[in-house]
């Protein structure tokens, strides 16, 4: 599949639209063109996306604002993360305790009993 730049759609969209119909036709077969290719760049030059298409390439940089609230949502989330853990650490400790209550209520009574 060919690509074209932006720069090159706006040089023959300006070209063509300058012709008559026979020239316009020379034009399309000299660069190896259809018109309904001619259409679809007209479509994107009149909703601006010839000049979002010469933008610079990559990822647009982050409004501070927003990096901040990455930063924060990712650091609520870690934060969640450590609650719940603690949550499963205080719930088993507990019930550790209460085992040991147990037996040590048990051992209470078989001790008092008379040794042998």
């Amino acid at each position: 599949m060919r690509r074209f730049s932006a720069s090159y759609k706006q040089r023959i969209l300006r070209e063509y639209e300058g012709l008559g119909k026979a020239d316009k036709g020379a034009v399309l077969r000299r660069e190896g063109l259809y018109s309904s290719l001619i259409s679809e760049w007209r479509k994107q030059r009149d909703q601006g996306a010839l000049a979002g298409l010469a933008q610079k390439r990559g990822r647009p940089e982050m409004d501070p604002r927003d990096r901040e609230v990455a930063r924060l949502r990712k650091e609520l989330a870690q934060a969640e993360r450590e609650l719940d853990t603690a949550r499963k650490v205080i719930e088993i400790q507990s019930k550790l305790s209460a085992l040991l209550e147990g037996l040590a209520a048990e051992s209470a009574e078989g001790g008092s009993e008379s040794p042998r």
